[in-house]
């Protein structure tokens, strides 16, 4: 019958760790009747009564085994000791604990019994994505981009065309895994096929465009739920690209999470200024670009373009729980966190300062619908009319519901055929002679959406037109529940 082999132990500690400090003799005792390998984090000359620790200031050994506390003991019950992870192990100094761990009596005799250690340098700020990158780069399957040292690597980025013409933050590989560690998701999972290329899109890759983008690593679930919704066949994003029109994508996001991450719902929600609002709706802009080869002048054929084709991202105002979300008008409920893609062009003011009944505030609005893409063109575009806190008051006051407003701006926008018709009013721009006897409305059934946004003062509400390929044929509002 064999002999059962003695364990091993190894011993992670740092100079700088008055308890390491404190354990010395300790560390003697132990050197001199186990089998003992010590790893110092900091100074490979520490500590003094082990002829040779090994060095671990790269931190590699202290990595691979998740040391958390220094000092660390660990116990290999396979004997090897060679650094690979232990069965068991003890963290801080404990007397008794240790005697029970190592079955050494008398440990330690004249110091203290029991002192906490101290953290682990694979703790420090930041130093956990170092270290994957450093020792995991194998998560990491991006082609590496090496750059002359003479190189600026801002200017490198434009060079290789990977900006919208803005710089972008170089995506490097301590900034990817910093992003990656915002989502339990496989960077090698592909979530999708993203025109106008058609190409692979995995979780890694949307991490690159997020940190080009700008992004913190906490609004990267948001950015994976967009890149998602903008993947679903409805959204038609290889349409959109090739489209001659003014539209791009435009990201609304409902729920707790637009608040986690500080997203801006209230003063210029639609312009410059937050973090959270520029950079979500960059990343999903660049990642067209730069992994489905969507770029100006190839597939991307805008006649004029908009400058939502920078970023065109806001969060929905929910302050007031009686009006219902957009997102809650998607079957989604109040808690949850979704985002909302449209396929929408610029702003379209709508000013009116003047009505303080619901009656005229819908009449008004519904006047300013009209002019969505051609007065004379019905049924063609879908719209998200942006009413503003102040008019969502007016509404609200006059005993209106969200559904109230719909359902009038429908009924105010039932047209005649007869009076769109090409050549009436003598515009040529209009509808076919077949529908003359038609009652046509502005918007096919869910073609409008209402959002609230924006400051509490200027009763300035808005329309963002969408692509006249809306609907069944074309694009589709779609919405994505943020993982």
């Amino acid at each position: 019958m064999s002999t059962p082999q003695k364990p091993s132990y190894s011993l992670v500690v740092k100079k700088a760790c008055p308890t390491c400090e404190l354990i010395q003799p300790v560390i003697s005792q132990l050197n001199e009747s186990l089998e003992l390998t010590v790893y110092v984090q900091d100074d490979p000359e520490f500590p003094k009564p082990v002829a040779t620790p090994i060095d671990d200031t790269s931190l590699e050994f202290s990595f691979h085994n998740k040391i958390e506390i220094v000092p660390t003991l660990l116990r290999h019950d396979n004997g090897e000791g060679n650094g690979g992870e232990g069965e068991e192990r003890i963290v801080g100094w404990d007397k008794a604990q240790w005697e029970e761990f190592t079955g050494i009596e008398s440990l330690g005799e004249n110091i203290s019994p029991f002192k906490p250690g101290c953290g682990s340098m694979t703790m420090d700020p930041g130093m956990e994505e170092v270290l994957a990158a450093r020792f995991e780069s194998h998560r990491l399957q991006a082609r590496r981009v090496e750059l002359a040292d003479s190189e600026d690597i801002f200017e490198a980025c434009f060079e290789r065309g990977w900006t919208d013409g803005l710089p972008v933050i170089p995506p490097t590989p301590v900034r990817v895994m910093q992003m990656l560690s915002a989502t339990d998701r496989s960077a090698d999972e592909v979530v999708g096929n993203v025109p106008p290329d058609n190409v692979p899109c995995s979780i890694e890759k949307i991490a690159i465009n997020a940190v080009m983008a700008g992004c913190k690593p906490e609004y990267f679930p948001t950015v994976i739920a967009v890149v998602e919704a903008a993947l679903q066949d409805k959204f038609c994003m290889h349409g959109l690209l090739c489209t001659t029109y003014f539209s791009s994508p435009v990201v609304i996001v409902n729920g707790p999470v637009s608040r986690h991450i500080g997203m801006n719902s209230g003063i210029n929600a639609l312009g410059q200024g937050n973090r959270a609002n520029a950079t979500i709706g960059r990343s999903l802009q660049l990642l067209v670009r730069n992994v489905g080869g969507g770029k100006p002048g190839g597939i991307d054929r805008a006649a004029l373009g908009n400058p939502g084709k920078y970023t065109y991202c806001f969060a929905e105002d929910e302050s007031d729980t009686d009006w219902p979300t957009l997102a809650m008008d998607r079957g989604f409920d109040r808690e949850q966190s979704v985002v909302n893609l449209f396929a929408g062009e610029g702003l379209q003011p709508i000013m009116d300062q003047l009505s303080r009944t619901p009656e005229s505030l819908a009449k008004s609005m519904a006047a300013s619908l009209r002019a969505v893409a051609h007065v004379k063109r019905f049924g063609m575009a879908d719209a998200i009319l942006v009413v503003c806190p102040e008019h969502r008051r007016v509404l609200k006051e006059g005993g209106w519901s969200k559904e109230a407003l719909r359902q009038a701006l429908y009924d105010e926008l039932m047209t005649p055929g007869s009076e769109l018709l090409c050549g009436v009013g003598g515009m040529a721009e209009g509808m076919p002679e077949k529908l003359k006897d038609k009652l046509l409305n502005k918007f096919r059934d869910d073609g409008l959406h209402i959002v609230t946004t924006g400051g509490t003062a200027g009763m300035f509400s808005a329309i963002i037109s969408g692509w006249v390929a809306s609907g069944d044929k074309g694009s589709q509002l779609v919405s994505n529940q943020i993982g």
